[in-house]
């Protein structure tokens, strides 16, 4: 074979391996530049529990009334003081669900009433009546605060699914970001803001069984 025809059987080879090659590239850059699209994930959101349903009957037993079939706009008495439910919010977090309602005595003041059972052994129901308290600026901490002069230490904060009913002054839903404190003599603290809001606090009173009884029911 003369030295001519080497010569162009070897430019021949490496004109095909050339091509060959941009070809494999052009395939390569082809799967990167459209790769399949990962499942999206899907992120389960809390749904803030419906209102209560009324049972047959308004009793924690025989001897009480059961602050759980509380309805808006129904007239109440806590300790014997009478007061209107303006309105209810409805919280779930993390599989607890309590009920927030919204007060006015007599006197035109505010107070919360939460109502949450327990699912413990046995089960209990937890009532309490939060009156705010100036906060001045505070926010709550994740160690020990000093409000009044009591220290509170932190017990629960998050952020929970909520429901509104009623004049609560709140939207009709969202979430509601919450941090608990305790104080060594077993008083209670709690913050609470609407996101996007300021936050608010209260000091908890628990009432007893009997604290509370349905005057009349709304219309």
């Amino acid at each position: 074979m003369s030295m001519t025809s080497m010569v162009v059987l070897g430019l021949s080879i490496a004109t095909v391996l050339l091509l060959l090659g941009v070809l494999l590239a052009t395939l390569r850059s082809d799967r990167k530049g459209r790769p399949s699209a990962p499942p999206a994930e899907v992120t389960p959101v809390e749904t803030p529990l419906p209102a209560p349903v009324s049972g047959p009957a308004a009793h924690a037993g025989t001897d009480y009334t059961d602050p759980r079939t509380i309805k808006v706009g129904d007239r109440i008495e806590v300790h014997g003081s009478p007061a209107r439910v303006l309105g209810a919010m409805y919280i779930s977090w993390q599989g607890m669900q309590w009920t927030e309602y919204l007060l006015r005595d007599a006197s035109r003041r505010y107070q919360w009433l939460s109502v949450e059972l327990h699912a413990d052994d046995p089960p209990h129901l937890e009532v309490q009546l939060w009156t705010e308290v100036p906060t001045q600026g505070m926010v709550p901490a994740k160690s020990m605060l000093i409000m009044e002069g009591v220290e509170f230490f932190p017990v629960e904060r998050g952020t929970a699914a909520f429901r509104s009913e009623g004049d609560t002054g709140n939207p009709d839903r969202g979430l509601l970001d919450f941090a608990d404190y305790r104080a060594s003599d077993g008083r209670l603290l709690s913050f609470e803001r609407i996101q996007g809001n300021a936050w608010t606090a209260s000091h908890a009173q628990p009432l007893p069984p009997g604290s509370i009884s349905i005057v009349r029911r709304a219309s």
